[in-house]
């Protein structure tokens, strides 16, 4: 594992393919980074060390077992990475989206939060050796997503949902039931739990601090900004970071229960990620650029939000011709026009017509594409965003999006024409 990053100092780490979808800081402040572009990066200084073990975007971190690292993604499963190991070790897999993970103060268990609508509990991984095939137990009673989970004083489990519920889960493993502590109306994003309450973001904008045994309402600091996307809480400080998807990054002094910063911290864009150095002096924070940003927190608005060059997908609609504006917002994410996947989620479209999948030698494909007969033409390009890539290629990494006039399509298929085209000699 890679050394600490020095806080107390405004700094960026550029290195990352695609938006920063979570951050993780290890006790002696080691940044982990998880990014749309399939992967984790452990931060010494500007020189990352890249953990490729994904098969889809990296969307959640742990860092709850220092110096083990907890990585969770689109591709469903819950992975740890660990200095003695050579790879990484599945700890266990959802039957959808991985989309928090936590560990329990006496670090035995893992436990991870699942598009699926469930909350597996696994054991933790010996350092040494691969998990074994021990099954985990898997929670039931949530209505939708699963969104947050985390672990309270003596090993007491929460969970989030879209379902809008915030629930406690009782009793002793593998026999768990569920207690329903908030209902919120609208679908909870993320949650802090301490040991006298619990914070929770919302999609409506709801940001609330609730009892932790009873559920009642503590504080209201709601704003007219939605959705919460990310929540950090740096306990020795006492300071609570809430993220919105307008990019404004608010700090609540929680022994006062009062607002100390409310910054906007990006141009354009949401804040999908947040972490406090371990002093509170820092906070570090990701969205839909590809660059982590750390402020420090008391001197936030001398430097401004994030000024990268990633967001350009989000240019205004009448500037650019609808072509190129179907592909600034359905491919720029995950593909370049260039030679070269550059460390994009998906591979380069260079020279795309006429080639076919599965064959770009920089980028690993999914099992689906490996060996695949289609190849890429107006037609198939067409197709595949007619029905959707989940339904064109069952079992593909590409996000689930149609283009659905044809108009569009046509349109993109002429920019992708032009901007791949093969350079003459």
């Amino acid at each position: 594992m890679a050394g600490p990053l020095a806080a107390q100092e405004f700094f960026t780490l550029k290195g990352h393919g695609g938006p920063i979808m979570d951050i993780a800081v290890a006790p002696n402040g080691q940044i982990a980074t998880a990014s749309f572009d399939n992967s984790v990066g452990l931060w010494d200084g500007e020189r990352p060390r890249w953990f490729e073990g994904h098969r889809a975007a990296v969307t959640a971190l742990s860092y709850d077992a220092a110096p083990a690292l907890l990585s969770g993604g689109d591709d469903f499963r819950v992975l740890m990475w660990h200095p003695g190991n050579d790879g990484p070790v599945e700890v266990t897999k959802h039957l959808g989206k991985v989309s928090a993970i936590a560990v329990s103060p006496d670090g035995r268990l893992v436990a991870s939060a699942g598009w699926d609508g469930f909350v597996n509990v696994s054991g933790m991984p010996q350092s040494d050796t691969p998990q074994d095939d021990a099954q985990p137990t898997v929670l039931k009673g949530h209505r939708s997503n699963v969104t947050a989970v985390a672990y309270g004083p003596e090993n007491a489990l929460y969970s989030a949902s879209s379902d809008g519920t915030l629930r406690i889960w009782e009793g002793t493993a593998p026999v768990l039931r569920s207690r329903t502590l908030v209902k919120h109306g609208f679908g909870i994003n993320r949650m802090i739990v301490t040991a006298d309450w619990i914070a929770y973001g919302a999609v409506d904008g709801g940001t609330r601090i609730v009892d932790a045994k009873t559920g009642d309402q503590i504080a209201d600091f709601t704003l007219d900004r939605r959705p919460i996307l990310s929540m950090a809480f740096h306990a020795p400080s006492r300071q609570l970071a809430v993220g919105d998807g307008q990019g404004y990054i608010m700090v609540i002094d929680t022994d006062t229960l009062k607002i100390s910063r409310d910054f906007r911290a990006t141009r354009q864009g949401p804040i999908w990620a947040l972490a406090f150095s371990p002093d509170g002096e820092n906070i570090h924070a990701g969205g839909i650029e590809d660059t982590v940003y750390s402020w420090p927190v008391d001197t936030m608005d001398e430097h401004g939000p994030m000024q990268g060059t990633t967001r350009s997908f989000l240019e205004k609609p009448e500037s650019l011709p609808n072509g190129e504006r179907q592909f600034k917002r359905k491919c720029s994410i995950c593909h370049t026009l260039t030679a070269g996947s550059a460390r994009k989620a998906g591979p380069s479209l260079h020279q795309v017509f006429g080639r076919k999948a599965g064959t770009v030698p920089d980028y690993t494909y999914s099992d689906t594409l490996n060996g695949s007969d289609i190849v890429w033409s107006a037609e198939t390009i067409n197709a595949l965003f007619d029905i959707g890539p989940d339904h064109y290629i069952p079992g593909t990494k590409m996000p689930m999006q149609r283009i659905v006039k044809p108009s569009d399509r046509d349109d993109l298929i002429d920019f992708l024409r032009s901007a791949t085209a093969q350079e003459e000699n």
